[in-house]
């Protein structure tokens, strides 16, 4: 019988209550026990702000800045990867958050080939997670360090991008999902920041990014606009403080003072870190996760497997002939 023969599907509901729908419940007690990974890979040259845009991002202690504290500080000879493991807790929900930084990364007067620190890191936690997946005796829960979500700060100078960002994004892109965002935004005019996002919004366009989110014919009508929504934005316009401050009607805000007035980073006319935030952590967390796994590691792992496939073949290949020449 063939597919075109069957009945169409049909919803039924149950006469009595049956007791299935708790089955996210069910899923949902089992996942708040394990608790979720989150790893999340900052890039950019020293100075952009990206450990207090981290830590702002979460709320926490996360991250000390890695890149140098002073001009006279001797500069790092080679992109490094830092990596620091955390555990933060919300509401009986726990997630465990590495933070990749890249110190050294863009710094150089010859930054050439500097990116390739980050996509060799990208690829061997990929490596990593797809050797302990064929092992034979696996373990339960596999650890996961797959870089989930890549941060890419673009310094506020209202220029083209620079040649060293162009190949970086590039490279990126094609195996994570990445997030540009224009660093310390508060330098900036409004008016200036956005005639600087319609600069890089057609410069990503130029070189054809793939940047997060992707387009996907599996979301609901919702979602979709969420997407469309969140690409208008791109790159988000931030700034970033863990420092409160007292604005004149006395109510305490995350910000900055300066000589000509306070800014809170958390007033949407102001800056576009709220946004970036609920894009990160309250609507697209577990799609950052899902889309690492489901989409850039799933390429990868097809990738190696056909690799190997195709060695085991030539090696057997070889094997044969070399038995017919020993005849």
């Amino acid at each position: 019988m063939s597919y075109a023969d069957t009945e169409p599907f049909q919803f039924t509901h149950p006469k009595k209550y049956v007791g299935f729908d708790t089955i996210t419940t069910q899923i949902e007690n089992r996942l708040l026990k394990r608790g979720f990974q989150f790893n999340v890979m900052v890039v950019g040259r020293s100075g952009l702000g990206k450990s207090t845009l981290v830590n702002t991002l979460f709320s926490s202690k996360l991250t000390s800045s890695n890149g140098r504290k002073t001009r006279e500080e001797p500069i790092e000879k080679t992109t490094e990867i830092k990596v620091s493991h955390h555990s933060l807790v919300e509401n009986n929900v726990r997630l465990n958050i590495n933070v990749i930084d890249t110190p050294g990364f863009g710094d150089q007067i010859n930054n050439e080939k500097c990116w390739d620190p980050l996509v060799k890191y990208v690829k061997e936690q990929h490596s990593q997670y797809l050797r302990k997946e064929l092992t034979a005796q696996r373990e339960k829960y596999l650890p996961d360090t797959r870089v989930h979500c890549i941060l890419y700060f673009i310094p506020p100078n209202g220029q083209p991008l620079r040649q060293l960002d162009v190949q970086a994004l590039k490279k990126l892109c094609e195996i994570a999902n990445v997030v540009p965002i224009i660093a310390k935004s508060d330098s900036l005019t409004l008016e200036e920041r956005n005639d600087f996002k319609k600069l890089l919004q057609s410069e990503f366009m130029k070189y054809g990014f793939n940047i997060y989110p992707y387009d996907s014919e599996d979301l609901y009508e919702e979602e979709r606009q969420l997407n469309e929504d969140i690409k208008s934005l791109i790159p988000f316009a931030i700034a970033g403080s863990e420092t409160e401050i007292e604005l004149s009607n006395g109510e305490m805000v995350r910000g900055r003072k300066t000589k000509w007035g306070a800014i809170n980073i958390e007033d949407v006319s102001q800056c576009e870190f709220v946004f970036l935030r609920d894009f990160l952590t309250r609507t697209h967390l577990q799609d950052l996760i899902e889309t690492t796994n489901l989409t850039h590691y799933e390429t990868f792992r097809a990738k190696q497997l056909i690799a190997l496939k195709e060695n085991a073949s030539n090696t057997n290949r070889q094997s044969q002939v070399n038995a017919g020449q020993g005849h």
